[in-house]
């Protein structure tokens, strides 16, 4: 499969996902991931950029006077997006975009944001490559996702999952960004894992 159709391939898996994803997400937010959303949003700054905004679940959470920049590859999940902003009467810039290939400027702003996305990106090293590249020096990057158990039994079952899940909709239960974000020289200035170590998030600044 060429790139161009691995591509097309998952946005349309995404523009078909988004007509249950705000439902998955919120039971998801419930029972697992908690505070998170609101402990991301509230560390912002400046320039926000959110990569791969979805529908727009995190806009609720920021401070009323962020401005936020937001890019998702799916259409359809933009659109909702764009209707959750005019209902709660945030101005935010929405683009279609893409993850690993972000159409801004090295040094653009000052907050990078993604929650449980990195997961179910293709090749999510170049997302955050990407990610630092647009962030300026002293910038900070917040992260979340569902990340590899630190418990043996769990990381096993999340091995088999994605015998299914990544073949489906390419999503991962596995990796830790975490890890590249601490070679890529960032200092981590906060760190949680729970959930049996399968949720994760951190606040990172970027050399200055």
């Amino acid at each position: 499969m060429t790139e161009s159709a691995r591509r097309a391939r998952w946005r349309r898996y995404w523009d078909k996902h988004s007509k249950t994803y705000d439902g998955e997400m919120r039971f998801f937010d419930r029972v697992l991931f908690g505070d998170t959303r609101s402990w991301i949003c509230q560390q912002v700054g400046g320039e926000v950029l959110e990569v791969a905004i979805g529908t727009g679940l995190n806009l609720e959470h920021y401070p009323p006077e962020t401005r936020v920049t937001g890019i998702e590859l799916s259409p359809d999940m933009l659109a909702i997006a764009r209707r959750r902003a005019d209902d709660l009467g945030r101005q935010v810039t929405l683009q279609v975009g893409d993850a690993e290939a972000l159409e801004f400027p090295s040094a653009t702003f000052d907050t990078v944001v993604c929650t449980f996305s990195l997961c179910a990106i293709p090749d999510h090293r170049r997302a955050l490559a990407e990610m630092t590249r647009v962030l300026r020096p002293g910038g900070v990057l917040l992260l979340a996702d569902h990340v590899a158990s630190s418990v043996p039994v769990l990381r096993a079952t999340q091995r088999v999952l994605e015998w299914v899940t990544i073949p489906l909709g390419g999503e991962h239960f596995r990796r830790r960004p975490l890890e590249h974000v601490r070679a890529a020289g960032f200092r981590i200035e906060r760190h949680d894992r729970f959930a049996a170590g399968t949720v994760e998030r951190l606040a990172a600044r970027k050399p200055g």
